[in-house]
């Protein structure tokens, strides 16, 4: 398609002097062609001549193709057996093939931070953790597809008035901490005494009033980095602890993190840069706020009546620490769609005094994760669905289901259940959809690529010989067409950083490889040699699809 759009471009330029940007699809099934534009149709109106017309005189010049004027003016390609075989047979090195070139080396060489996940410290990984660290993943390894050097951040609160109240009851169940041995036990206490500590609160006074002054130390204990006292040593605990869990279930689904940001180390560079810029933020009450009216947003406050800087000048921190550490090229955030009004206040008060930061930042955001029954969780009133629990549910299922406890399998239920929405809106998780071996999922893809390693290990035991004369049926050239659009998709899925497009590609290449599987005998036929060459180039692309989504294929299902 890339290479047609660009022959009718320059065509276009040669016989009338013009510039167009001509649209080039996937013809449908009626049209007998493999791809079609309206390119005719589009000149139509500047050059004053019939849209049939045009496209004759344009099907003259097209080459490499089998040009048709079809209808009041579109054109139809029908591309030769023997392009779509060389195509197939330049597969082989897929870092080149599918490199850098899938964004026109826009992110070659180039350094983009990805920020996502962002769990607070001294509480536990829910659902929505899980689901934006798969996301921010897969789009992370696009970018690195695309050639960028990716640093994978994640942002949480270490300091603030979740951790005091975190802390408050901690402090009232300091001989379970003793108790607690695993990390398990240790991240599920701090669970508990987080939903405790808020309900203490919200409906007790003395509670409240000792939890703000908590809270103003523990600001000064970790902006001087003391371990002196009880309070210092069990926030140190907390924070380390929380942490380690972190970086342990992270690791059980794949992900590493390259450089964390604990909020307490943003927040002097955020209050910094808000008292250094006094003609952006102002003095409003006792409080420092950036008014956002005149720009179509709202006021929020960035440092409070006591002095504090708040999630605002932590932001504002984080974007100033990212530049400093990296010059980033481009940065992504990657959070819930319920701080997008904040975010445009943060990010358009910077854009005052550092615009270059913020013309390099995007803001990618999603909704929430639901299961059946459309009732969104939350970790303040306790009844929030944990990350590990999702993986335990499904790994239930599976078992139960097909008497498989293979974790590969279990992750690529997971994944494929998150990355094939489209980022933006809520998602309901089904889990029993999310282990279905015949529908949309990814146990479903996995099988489809085993059943292929199945068919090429069959080919190498007995031997293959080819003959000369073959020439693909209906159902071999199905299959080729669609794997020649892989790269096509790779370059939507990047520009607009969306996984699910690779997901969508990937469940229709595999549901066209089930057809040809039916339909075209392989082992054992007198083209097996090259209709093996056909199932290895199937095999690498779903095997490689499946990558940058960060699920593995197994050995076997």
């Amino acid at each position: 398609m890339e290479e047609i759009r660009e022959q009718l471009k320059k065509i276009a330029e040669e016989l009338f002097d013009v510039e167009v940007e001509p649209e080039v699809t996937v013809a449908p099934e009626s049209a007998g062609a493999d791809f079609a534009s309206n390119i005719a149709m589009k000149l139509a109106g500047q050059i004053g001549q019939p849209p049939r017309e045009i496209a004759a005189q344009i099907a003259e010049r097209v080459s490499g193709v089998k040009t048709e004027v079809a209808g009041p003016g579109f054109l139809n390609f029908i591309s030769p057996d023997e392009y779509y075989l060389n195509k197939i047979a330049s597969f082989g090195d897929f870092s080149t093939k599918f490199g850098v070139n899938i964004s026109r080396n826009e992110y070659n060489g180039k350094t983009v931070i990805c920020e996502f996940s962002d769990p607070n410290p001294f509480k536990v990984l829910h659902v929505g953790h899980l689901y934006t660290s798969i996301v921010g993943d897969s789009i992370s390894r696009l970018f690195e597809l695309a050639g960028a050097k990716v640093v994978r951040a994640n942002f949480g609160g270490d300091v603030g008035l979740h951790v005091a109240k975190n802390m408050w009851a901690l402090m009232q169940h300091v001989d379970e901490i003793e108790r607690a041995q695993s990390l398990d036990e240790k991240a599920e206490l701090m669970a508990r005494c987080y939903v405790e500590g808020t309900r203490a609160y919200e409906d007790n006074e003395t509670a409240k009033a000792e939890i703000v002054a908590l809270n103003k130390e523990l600001y000064r204990i970790a902006q001087e980095q003391t371990r002196e006292g009880d309070v210092a040593e069990l926030y140190w605990w907390g924070r380390e602890t929380s942490y380690e869990y972190f970086r342990a279930f992270y690791a059980k689904i794949g992900l590493a993190f390259d450089i964390y940001y604990p909020e307490s180390e943003t927040a002097g560079r955020g209050l910094t840069a808000v008292q250094e810029h006094p003609e952006v933020y102002e003095e409003s009450d006792g409080a420092i706020v950036f008014k956002g009216e005149p720009y179509g947003l709202h006021t929020r406050v960035f440092i409070n009546k006591e002095g504090l800087p708040t999630y605002e000048a932590k932001d504002v921190g984080l974007l100033l620490t990212k530049w400093d550490d990296y010059h980033f090229d481009k940065s992504v955030v990657i959070t819930g769609n319920d701080i997008v009004e904040y975010m445009k206040v943060v990010l358009k008060s910077v854009s005052l005094y550092a615009p270059e930061l913020v013309e390099r930042t995007a803001h990618l955001t999603h909704g929430n994760v639901k299961l059946p029954g459309n009732e969104k969780m939350s970790s303040r009133k306790g009844n929030f669905l944990r990350a590990v629990d999702i993986l335990t549910e499904v790994a239930t299922m599976l078992k139960e289901e097909y008497n498989s406890d293979d974790e590969k399998v279990v992750l690529g239920a997971v994944k494929y259940a998150f990355l094939k929405y489209k980022v933006g809106g809520d998602i309901e998780f089904n889990i029993k959809e999310s282990v279905s071996m015949t529908g949309n999922s990814g146990p479903y893809l996995q099988y489809a690529a085993v059943r292929a390693k199945k068919i090429l290990g069959s080919l190498m035991q007995e031997g293959v010989t080819a003959k000369d004369d073959w020439q693909m049926n209906e159902h071999e050239r199905k299959l080729v067409r669609k794997m020649a659009g892989y790269g096509d998709t790779l370059a939507v899925a990047m520009r607009e950083m969306a996984p699910h497009k690779v997901c969508a590609y990937l469940y229709e290449l595999a549901q066209e490889f089930s057809r040809f599987y039916e339909k075209v005998k392989v082992v054992g036929s007198e083209y097996e040699a090259q209709r093996g060459e056909l199932v290895l180039n199937y095999l690498k692309i779903m095997t490689h699809g499946l990558g940058l989504l960060g699920i593995e294929v197994p050995e076997r299902m």
